[in-house]
């Protein structure tokens, strides 16, 4: 996507003093005239910062509708990162202007139509009355996708040309995460259950935590885990030593077999905030299913270390262009 149109010769860096002036002057103005950040001299105001959150919002609302906790999950993302990816762009930007490269206008006008096709199918009326629920004007929405793609194809021109995986790397990635291309594994758990609000007495959540804390502290230091949750566990297992039978994943609430499967036999949680209750797990005992075969798996391990070397790549790249740079961040 990055095409030169003329050589170019390097600016020189503005002035350190100048910058620190500029700064200056935006600390003492930066509540009155909405000043987020300055980097290398550039003001990004608040109002840029929500525009691009308003922007980056409604693409993942257009991606992600069928997905209510996948949008919540990037939302929340999205707004706690926003000034710092802002920042990023604006770094990344000024790297594009100074090699000379320019973006066709016909593909940004390529890449908004694709979105009406895919998320509005082709109804543009229903595209511009999206935006406009947020206040956003489609020249503004395409100024922002402009920038967004950019910064997309800047990043890819840095990442290209990354070599292949190795066997040794494909193998060695396939014995770290060889759990999750797992199928039937089992697995036979004890729990301590210590709920957050014991009725008819006077605790709170903070002093059960405290007291789970304390319980789990003296598991470490060689507590018998039966005897223990015999005393204190108030779970339907308690009597039997908080033993439970085997069981599959599927058979265990998420947050729970996350934590589970991921202990050696014989090992202890840390204590885990659920929602009523606060619990200890030890893991008594772990039988592995079937993994499905390295050559099957192969061709996704190699993109998976391909991303990894490009993120790689990209970061280094990015902190390099940071540290080349006067940034200072007010928040919006």
């Amino acid at each position: 996507m990055l095409v030169n149109v003329m050589r170019f010769s390097f600016r020189q860096p503005i002035a350190l003093l100048t910058l620190a002036g500029l700064i200056s002057s935006a600390q003492a103005q930066s509540s009155s005239n909405g000043i987020a950040a300055v980097v290398n001299g550039n003001v990004i105001t608040k109002s840029e910062v929500r525009d691009a959150v308003t922007a980056q919002e409604q693409m993942l609302r257009f991606q992600l509708q069928n997905d209510p906790a996948a949008l919540q999950r990037e939302l929340a993302n999205l707004r706690a990162t926003a000034l710092d990816s802002l920042v990023d762009r604006e770094l990344v930007l000024a790297e594009f202007k100074r090699l000379g490269a320019v973006m066709k206008a016909q593909w940004v006008d390529d890449d908004v139509n694709g979105i009406i096709r895919d998320s509005f199918k082709g109804d543009r009326d229903a595209f511009v009355k999206e935006l406009a629920q947020t206040g956003m004007t489609v020249k503004k929405f395409r100024e922002l996708r402009e920038k967004m793609m950019i910064v997309q194809a800047m990043r890819g021109k840095q990442a290209a040309d990354q070599p292949p995986a190795t066997p040794n790397e494909v193998q060695d990635y396939y014995s770290k995460n060889v759990a999750q291309w797992r199928s039937g594994d089992m697995i036979k758990i004890s729990t301590i259950t210590i709920p957050k609000f014991s009725a008819g007495a006077a605790s709170n959540s903070e002093s059960q935590r405290k007291l789970a804390q304390e319980i789990r502290g003296k598991l470490l230091k060689g507590a018998d885990f039966a005897t223990t949750a015999k005393s204190y566990s108030q779970d339907s297992h308690a009597e039997d030593g908080g033993a439970w039978d085997w069981m599959g994943k599927e058979q265990m609430k998420p947050s729970i077999a996350s934590v589970a499967f991921n202990l050696k036999t014989g090992g202890i949680s840390d204590v885990i905030n659920d929602q009523e209750a606060y619990i200890i797990i030890a893991c008594d005992a772990i039988k592995y299913g079937n993994a499905k075969p390295l050559k099957e798996m192969r061709p996704e391990i190699e993109r998976a270390i391909s991303s990894e070397k490009s993120k790689a790549v990209i970061d280094n790249w990015m902190d390099g262009l940071r540290k080349r740079s006067v940034i200072k961040k007010y928040g919006y």
